[in-house]
């Protein structure tokens, strides 16, 4: 259908009215100047959370959201007290969420892809998939039939979706960190960023297609299923292409880790807008696809210490955009709730059926992970229920969802007939309500689930590892130590009281624990697990001896 891919039907093309407020700038009005000062001001609280939570287990975003639900009270509760901080946070709160999403995303996107390991995308891509498609599709008639059925706003069926939709996107980036540091199971992480990777695009799409029917366009199924593959797989091949093209550059590039990394930094936003404005596919799909490409073919394309420079570049990307994003989510909530203090003292029932929809919000993942339980167990490295337990309670809600509603609330309050203005109003509390108790209860607690459930611990393969790690670190410390008392430059000292204030040589009367020596009841490696052990040696094996080629070219 060509009316579904015609721009009047884009869901981020709403008038912006921060545009009309700078053009009529008054005296008493914020300066641009004032945004950098926010921008500084979010980065030193940032910082601040993420050295005094070190060590902690409580995730530092947590710490954020709460500290820009505080700066956005104080600004709007206090009606601009704030100065020109608050102008700042008046300008950020005002940004436009198409701008938003395209300023964010792609590097977020980007680096959480490029990041993840090849062979545990492989192995995790089946589950991954069912998460992010049938996954998203269930959650959306879940909760928009629960939506529709207990909430009292007369939604229609479309809007009811619509909302649905768009709190299908995840964001456990909280929960991907803990699961790091714990030291917790690569496969568990990778299975929860990817679908977070692959459920936002997804959703997005979703989101797309019932805002366009809420605006009014009927269409058949045929429409529905052609607009559907032409997102998802255009975005995909845009995606293959952008990665082909900028790899096949790389090649010609030698030593030059500025020009490298610019071209990844390049390529991953021009491919996300070609994706959104240009050919009116996936952003968010293009640019997964174009960072997996990288993480799977070009990492051997960049040379000598670009690779790790290239690592430090794009986790310094995401940690900035992770510390503004969640700063700044805390501000668009207080402000939903502050500037419409009226709408919620009228109808003071809001709050009880955000409770109400956090409870849903929960079922539904659980209904989730439930149905798929029996494929999720087969695919890849299979699934314990443990591990389905975390990840039913890792389905939190973030940015995308909440851009999202905000695309709707300036939609609706734009001159049309399709949304009220109180429809926009109320998405973007319930979503900033949802975007909060699932970060602030799910985040926060998942450290004790994790330990309650035994998933914290390190596995008896790691333990041997480690442990005989530690007995080699010892034994060449004692050799250390034996060659200084032979030393006769030293001259008479008391070896035995020196002995005693170095602590790690007083431990070195247990036994040493080879990794490769397992009791007979362990001695059985799973077919799959082998390979994969093969495929990671190979790999390694690969890249020393690219390597070491390099540095003889050199």
């Amino acid at each position: 259908s060509p009316e579904l891919s015609s721009p009047q039907y884009r869901p981020f093309s709403p008038p912006s009215t921060a545009a009309a407020a700078m053009e009529t700038e008054e005296p008493g009005s914020p300066s641009p100047d004032d945004a950098v000062l926010f921008f500084g001001v979010a980065l030193v609280l940032g910082i601040g959370s993420r050295h005094l939570l070190r060590g902690t287990r409580v995730p530092y975003t947590v710490a954020l959201l709460v500290l820009g639900v505080a700066l956005g009270g104080l600004e709007y509760g206090t009606k601009h007290g704030l100065g020109k901080l608050g102008a700042g946070i008046r300008i950020w709160a005002a940004i436009n969420p198409d701008l938003l999403l395209a300023v964010f995303l792609p590097a977020l996107l980007f680096e959480s892809s490029f990041s993840m390991e090849v062979h545990q995308i492989k192995k995790c891509m089946a589950q991954m998939v069912l998460l992010a498609v049938p996954g998203v599709v269930i959650s959306t008639v879940l909760l928009g039939a629960a939506v529709k059925l207990t909430f009292p706003y007369d939604w229609n069926w479309k809007t009811s979706f619509l909302f649905s939709g768009l709190l299908s996107a995840t964001d456990p980036v909280a929960v991907v960190a803990l699961l790091k540091d714990l030291g917790a199971s690569k496969k568990l992480s990778t299975i929860i960023e990817g679908e977070s990777l692959m459920n936002d695009g997804t959703a997005i799409v979703v989101y797309q297609l019932f805002y366009r029917m809420v605006l009014g366009k009927t269409f058949d199924a045929g429409s529905i299923i052609k607009f559907l593959s032409q997102v998802s797989l255009g975005a995909v091949a845009l995606g293959l292409a952008f990665g082909i093209a900028s790899v096949l550059w790389l090649g010609f590039i030698f030593n030059d880790t500025i020009i490298e990394i610019s071209l990844t930094l390049a390529v991953s936003y021009i491919a996300f807008f070609t994706a959104q404005d240009a050919l009116e596919v996936s952003g968010v799909l293009a640019v997964m696809t174009l960072g997996m490409f990288y993480a799977a073919f070009a990492k051997t394309a960049f040379k000598g210490d670009s690779q790790q420079s290239l690592h430090h570049f794009w986790e310094m990307v995401a940690y900035i955009a992770n510390t503004l994003i969640f700063i700044l989510s805390g501000v668009v909530i207080a402000d939903g709730v502050l500037q419409d203090n009226i709408h919620f003292e009228r109808h003071g029932t809001s709050w009880g059926f955000l409770l109400l929809l956090y409870v849903f919000v929960q079922i539904s993942r659980a209904v989730v992970v439930g149905v798929l339980y029996p494929l999720l167990r087969h695919f890849g490295y299979g699934m314990d229920i443990k591990e389905a337990t975390v990840l039913v309670w890792s389905g939190l809600r973030g940015a995308v969802a909440l851009s999202l509603s905000l695309s709707v609330k300036r939609a609706s309050d734009s001159v049309q007939s399709y949304l009220k203005p109180e429809v926009g109003t109320m998405f973007v509390f319930f979503t900033g309500g949802i975007v909060f108790l699932t970060l602030i209860l799910n985040g926060s607690t998942t450290q004790f689930l994790l330990h309650l459930l035994g998933l914290g611990k390190l596995s008896a393969t790691k333990l041997r590892v480690l442990k005989y790690t530690q007995y080699e670190m010892l034994n060449k410390a004692l050799e250390a130590f034996g060659d200084l008392r032979d030393d006769e430059e030293l001259g008479p000292v008391d070896w035995v009281n020196v002995k005693k204030y170095i602590t790690c040589l007083n431990n070195l009367e247990d036994e040493q624990a080879h990794p490769h020596d397992v009791p007979d009841k362990d001695d059985h490696v799973h077919t799959m697990n082998l390979k994969d052990t093969r495929v990671r040696l190979l790999n390694g094996v690969c890249k020393l001896l690219t390597g070491e080629c390099l540095k003889r070219d050199e």
